[in-house]
């Protein structure tokens, strides 16, 4: 019997990879409240997850200023680095491939995450209205931003260049750009929070500039083939809005192309929630847009992810919530077995409880 597809190895620009399943990024609020930096809760999680294809890491803010929420991971100091390089080396003990998610959450934080309590920086000075982000105080309305100079931007590229070289010494196969869910770079995609009037604002051109300078300059660093992107075209996550979003990521994907990306991986339909597009402007349209590597991302199941895999409408298909719970969750996948369901009470922060004592399907069953 021919083996599903979806369980067969691939290429992900430079990065080989023994199946397609992906482990989305998690947000888990975990790392060392003073330094940011994992901890061998860290290293015990992923290499539990080590069966997926490629795992791509929560997201790791690229500077001090690039923080959004309590007690996430930084890629920016030395200890963060030697701490992460814990993670991946017992990931590839196991097999297993490991890639970091480069974030920078823009508008998206609290003047108590930042350092000396300042503003959170955007594209423009437009608060994101009714969201919340998570503080030492709990759940809290994000902070009013301040809009970055024009002479700024290429300080933020460098803390991108940094953090990717970071990443490379911290022994990750290659890194994943976050452009989605209403973060900065997202933000200055939209023209519903980029209200610039320089070479970074108004037209879709310019909006798109700053996503291509990020991109140019991580690849620049590390080699394209080991940098991947994530985007969100359809999203209305963190407040993140646009007129024609069609129109936007069209321009977007169409430009990655001389890139020569690892992958490009898209969440399809809103943040965890309906998979929703205009007929004929929607998912498909822009996937066939991009000629790398595309994976898939919201709402799959196994069989929605073998016939997206049989198809050619994705070459992988990430997987997030089914991961938290479910260490083993590709064995599970090949045998389709029942997956476990998480505890959400656990998700954001804490210790080991939620986060490395889920069972795997062989401990389950002999429990």
């Amino acid at each position: 019997m021919t083996e599903p597809k979806l369980f067969t190895p691939v290429a992900a620009g430079d990065i080989a990879l023994a199946n397609r399943v992906v482990m989305a990024p998690l947000t888990r609020n975990r790392a060392e409240h003073d330094t940011l930096a994992p901890t061998d809760l860290h290293v015990t999680y992923y290499t539990q997850r080590a069966g997926a294809g490629l795992i791509v890491t929560e997201g790791a803010q690229i500077s001090p200023e690039g923080q959004g929420y309590l007690d996430t991971p930084g890629i920016y100091s030395d200890l963060q680095v030697e701490r992460w390089r814990k993670v991946t080396d017992a990931v590839h003990a196991v097999g297993g491939r490991i890639v970091i998610q480069l974030w920078h959450v823009g508008r998206v934080s609290h003047v108590s995450l930042l350092p000396g309590a300042q503003a959170p920086v955007a594209p423009s000075a437009i608060a994101a209205e009714e969201v919340k982000t998570f503080t030492a105080e709990g759940f809290a309305p994000v902070s009013a931003p301040r809009a970055l100079e024009t002479a700024e931007i290429a300080r933020v590229l460098g803390d991108y260049r940094k953090a990717a070289a970071n990443a490379m010494a911290a022994g990750f196969d290659g890194v994943e750009i976050h452009g989605a869910n209403g973060y900065l770079i997202d933000q200055f995609l939209r023209d519903g929070t980029n209200h610039r009037t320089d070479a970074y604002g108004g037209s879709i051109e310019n909006r798109c500039r700053f996503l291509f300078e990020v991109v140019e300059t991580v690849a620049g660093e590390i080699g394209a083939g080991r940098t991947g992107l994530r985007l969100s075209p359809f999203s209305n996550a963190n407040g993140i809005a646009d007129s024609d979003p069609f129109a936007v990521f069209s321009q977007a994907i169409s430009g990655l192309n001389r890139f020569g990306l690892a992958f490009l991986h898209m969440v399809e339909g809103q943040t965890g929630g309906p998979r929703d597009w205009p007929e004929g402007r929607g998912i498909p349209e822009l996937r066939a847009l991009f000629e790398g590597p595309y994976i898939a991302n919201n709402g799959y199941d196994r069989a929605s992810a073998l016939a997206a895999v049989e198809s050619g409408a994705a070459d992988m298909v990430a997987f997030g919530r089914p991961f938290i719970s479910n260490p083993d969750l590709v064995e599970r996948l090949r045998r389709d077995a029942v997956l476990a369901e998480p505890d959400r009470s656990t998700m954001y922060g804490g210790g080991a409880h939620g986060l490395t004592d889920y069972p795997t399907l062989d401990q389950a069953e002999t429990a």
